[in-house]
């Protein structure tokens, strides 16, 4: 392992590699240190000091902008628009002919896909920006029982003050998207997925930190012990796959005989990926975000549905929390793989090229075998989502960790996968010059 590690900085090309893409991530780190303008960086401190564990409502958004959300830098919206705008894209392919048509067009249609993503980034970037000031301005970003300084964030709510900060932001935003796409192009891996990596593993220390702080180094250990078994349990899984096998049959063409070779389909057991979890995030913060505008003066009481979604819906240790939050995922990841696998489009690839399962016809019989193979695959795909969905909110009913809980949720499924995905391309790379690779 230590020899691999020495391969890859004697190899002139993939240590280059490595310094530009950890130069753009210590770039990114930075700017989400930089406040935006008309920000009191004083207030702004006092209150994360004083407030660790009240993200609430922006805790998602804050996870992935790697804490820079809550201290309205420049970068506070972090990667959080372009994710969106990539899930809106892709789930647009289903309702709009013309998607589709573009994404099976190869290269060119995939370039202007990614175009229409980078138009619709910045448009929820300034949504979401416009969004974050007003709540900053309201002195609701750290809750309603925030101290009296989280209300003074903004030092000028004049009209030019805001559009400046909008601004400000939305650039920023257009600046991690270029970053990425500079990773991608001259660095090694997916660079959005390692700012998204980036991200999450800044709050790493934070987190473990603050629960040793409050609830004991024993507590810590603990948690700690639970990671790493979690750790395993998703390579587990993440790495788990159902391989169809998959015959082609020989065929001539001119003087030449093509096909005659057996292959496989992979289908892996968490197709989903970490979508799912976003989406049933994103739609239970929905209720508590349209309650938290419509919260009573000083001296009225609140309406019966606002503290109906205040008591149930907010509160993370909630049982019916919990169970709505588990049966969204299993239900978007079932909705997200029927739109992502299509079996009709791969049994018809595969008689047009002379390919068959053994033992299935060609054509329906083997797009019907294929969702049968499919439904039941994702089953425990979605439960396990789920599950490790829920650790975050079993570990504050358990041990009392909290939000401070690291080791679940996106967070952990995006750690293992973005690292997963990048030690195999630089055992790629590797290969490509050495006889053997990183993994052995």
């Amino acid at each position: 392992m230590f020899s691999a590690i020495a391969r890859i900085f004697r190899t002139p090309d993939l240590r280059k590699k490595i310094g530009f893409s950890l130069g753009i991530i210590a770039l990114f780190r930075l700017g989400s240190f930089i406040p935006s303008p008309f920000v009191d960086f004083g207030n702004v401190q006092a209150c994360l000091a004083a407030n660790q564990n009240a993200s609430g409502l922006y805790e998602l958004v804050n996870l992935f902008s790697g804490g820079a959300l809550l201290q309205l830098s420049v970068f506070a919206l972090g990667i959080m628009p372009y994710i969106t705008a990539s899930i809106i894209v892709q789930l647009l392919r289903v309702v709009i002919p013309h998607f589709e048509t573009l994404y099976k067009e190869g290269q060119s249609g995939q370039s202007t896909l990614t175009q229409y993503t980078r138009y619709l980034t910045i448009a929820l970037a300034v949504l979401q920006s416009t969004t974050l000031i007003t709540v900053a301005r309201s002195g609701a970003l750290f809750g309603t029982s925030a101290s009296p300084e989280c209300s003074q964030l903004i030092t000028n709510d004049a009209w030019y003050a805001i559009m400046l900060m909008v601004i400000t932001m939305t650039a920023g935003t257009g600046v991690i998207m270029w970053m990425g796409e500079l990773i991608t192009e001259r660095g090694i891996g997916n660079g959005m997925s390692l700012l998204i990596f980036t991200s999450i593993a800044a709050q790493f220390p934070n987190s473990l930190g603050a629960i040793a702080a409050q609830k004991g180094w024993d507590t810590l250990a603990i948690t700690i012990a639970i990671g790493i078994l979690v750790i395993f349990a998703v390579v587990f899984v993440e790495q788990s796959q159902r391989r169809i096998p998959v015959q082609y049959a020989k065929r001539m063409v001119g003087r030449r005989t093509y096909g005659g070779n057996n292959t496989y389909i992979p289908i892996k057991v968490n197709m989903a990926g970490v979508i799912p979890v976003i989406f049933a995030s994103s739609l239970l913060y929905l209720p508590a975000l349209i309650a938290q505008f419509n919260q009573p003066a000083a001296g009225e009481e609140a309406a019966g549905w606002v503290v109906w979604i205040t008591n149930y819906l907010t509160k993370g240790d909630h049982p019916l929390y919990m169970l709505m939050y588990f049966l969204l995922i299993v239900g978007f990841t079932y909705f997200y793989v029927a739109i992502t696998f299509n079996p009709e489009e791969v049994a018809d690839n595969m008689k047009k090229y002379g390919g068959f399962i053994p033992g299935i016809r060609a054509g329906r019989p083997t797009a019907e075998y294929l969702d049968y193979v499919l439904t039941r695959i994702t089953l425990p795909g979605a439960l396990y989502l789920g599950i490790i969905a829920l650790l975050p909110l079993i570990a504050f009913s358990l041990i009392g960790a909290d939000q401070n809980f690291p080791f679940g949720g996106a967070s952990i499924l995006i750690i293992v996968g973005v690292g997963l995905e990048t030690v195999k391309q630089i055992d790629a790379q590797l290969q490509q010059r050495h006889y053997e690779g990183l993994l052995r």
